[in-house]
């Protein structure tokens, strides 16, 4: 990561891509990065993505691909095709699937003449705890399993992981200074926590390695989305 990369990455979750596009024409590429999920994607398919690129912003394509090795390195082609700067996989999708996400991002980006992605992979969910985790049947704690899912994407060659801030400290021991920590979860003090299980605040999620921070509705629903913006990256030392 670059000294001067904005470390918040804005989560334009909206159902209407022309309040995600109004909002994003408010904003400034060398303040935070984009996130595009599931929701805004399925609505508008890429095009939201080609204008937000198109303007300058570095956007994560948050789609969490998880299925057979060959559909998920397809879905990777087209991803790095698009020209997003970064998207991630389910770890718990194994190794081959990993391998396969890997190789397809790589080749493609060579083909087309471009930039390299970064490829990250999800290991557990912010939404969820040790006893949602029990009832899937896996035996560890939340924390136990990001470390283990970690190090199966850094073994893969990923460039690192969507985790919970608070397993930051313990992944970035055991994975070193290189390996790319997203972490969503991140609740600037006073803020709600709405349906994360486990959150924490921007000075806190750096402070324990994190290295961009996903923040969703405390910037997008705040009465003013670029003050809240604009304070948490003065928080962290970051440009307004």
């Amino acid at each position: 990561m670059k000294p001067t990369d904005p470390r918040v990455i804005v989560a334009l979750d909206f159902a209407n891509p022309m309040h995600a596009l109004a909002l994003a024409d408010r904003l400034d590429p060398a303040a935070c990065a984009l996130k595009v999920g599931k929701e805004l994607f399925v609505v508008a398919g890429p095009e939201p993505v080609r204008w937000m690129i198109a303007r300058g912003f570095r956007v994560f394509l948050d789609l969490k691909f998880h299925d057979i090795p060959n559909t998920v390195a397809q879905a990777c082609v087209a991803a790095t095709r698009l020209g997003v700067w970064m998207l991630n996989v389910h770890a718990a999708g194994g190794r081959a699937m990993l391998e396969s996400a890997r190789d397809a991002v790589a080749a493609t980006a060579a083909e087309e003449g471009r930039a390299q992605p970064l490829l990250i992979a999800v290991t557990v969910l912010t939404s969820l705890a040790d006893d949602d985790l029990r009832a899937t049947g896996v035996s560890g704690t939340a924390d136990e399993q990001a470390l283990i899912l970690a190090r199966l994407a850094a073994g893969c060659s990923l460039d690192g992981v969507v985790c919970s801030a608070v397993e930051a400290p313990a992944l970035r021991s055991a994975l070193g200074s290189t390996f790319k920590l997203v972490t969503p979860g991140i609740r600037p003090a006073g803020s709600a926590k709405d349906d994360q299980a486990r959150t924490i605040t921007p000075e806190a999620a750096i402070a324990n390695g994190a290295d961009y921070l996903v923040i969703g509705r405390p910037i997008t629903q705040a009465p003013d989305p670029l003050a809240a913006l604009a304070s948490i990256n003065a928080s962290l030392g970051a440009r307004a």
